[in-house]
């Protein structure tokens, strides 16, 4: 899977499972402000990536996430190892 698809599916369903407005997602924007993302939304979006991908994260997985690019980044880097 290549960084656009990821980006396009992560986008999807961020969209819709936190009813945002797709002009609020943007590369270098911080994350946790953009979807006003609080301890169970970060559980809830795990579970998500998870099943979406087909990834295991762990919370740790979530330390230098910052940003939809950073997001982005962790989700093909776990594409990446299990490939």
């Amino acid at each position: 899977m290549n960084r656009d698809e990821i980006i396009d599916i992560t986008n999807k369903f961020l969209i819709d499972e936190f009813e945002v407005d797709p002009e609020v997602i943007q590369p270098d924007a911080h994350l946790k402000e953009s979807l006003d993302l609080d301890s169970l939304d970060y559980v809830d979006l795990v579970v998500i990536i998870e099943s979406n991908f087909g990834i295991k994260l762990e919370s740790k997985d979530f330390t230098n996430v910052l940003t939809f690019n950073n997001l982005y980044d962790l989700i093909g880097s776990k594409l990446h190892a299990i490939a």
